[in-house]
């Protein structure tokens, strides 16, 4: 667990910074709000997943180590790695009065309504947004669903 716990906290950090960072200073519509440059963040990050594997084998199992051993390693790094995320998007959400849900409904009906999306659909999507958000724990399991397969994707790759 110690190398789940050092990792993940590492991935977690290293994601939480750089798109804080983003939310605080980029500008609106800029390219630290887009969807691939978080991703891109995100899988960076969780490159700690390979470390913590390899220290792993390295350190415990003498430098040899089989697939589900080293699997299960960077399963759980991922899953610190989701949990710090989600109590940082807690943390960051509660400080700024919950109002990204309306910031990001504003900017989505500007983007899809640009693009001649219907107004009724638009109306859809954010009342879906602001109900999802409203429940914690669905907000949570969004928030960490957002994580977590880029993380099991690493952790697989690296168990390889």
């Amino acid at each position: 667990m110690k190398y789940a716990l050092t990792y993940g906290l590492m991935s977690g950090l290293v994601i939480i910074a750089v798109i804080m960072a983003g939310l605080l200073l980029g500008p609106e519509g800029g390219i630290t709000h887009s969807h691939w440059f978080g991703y891109s963040v995100m899988l960076v990050a969780l490159t700690f997943i390979f470390v913590g594997v390899k220290r792993y084998r390295d350190l415990e199992r003498g430098g040899v180590i089989r697939f589900l051993p080293a699997f299960g390693v960077g399963l759980a790094t991922a899953i610190v790695a989701g949990i710090a995320y989600v109590l940082t998007w807690e943390t960051y959400l509660a400080l700024s009065g919950y109002n990204f849900v309306e910031d990001y409904a504003a900017t989505y009906a500007r983007q899809m309504a640009a693009d001649g999306v219907p107004a009724a659909r638009i109306a859809a999507d954010i009342q879906w947004m602001r109900d999802i958000y409203a429940s914690p724990l669905s907000r949570t399991a969004i928030t960490f669903l957002e994580i977590f397969p880029v993380g099991l994707l690493v952790a697989l790759v690296s168990a390889a």
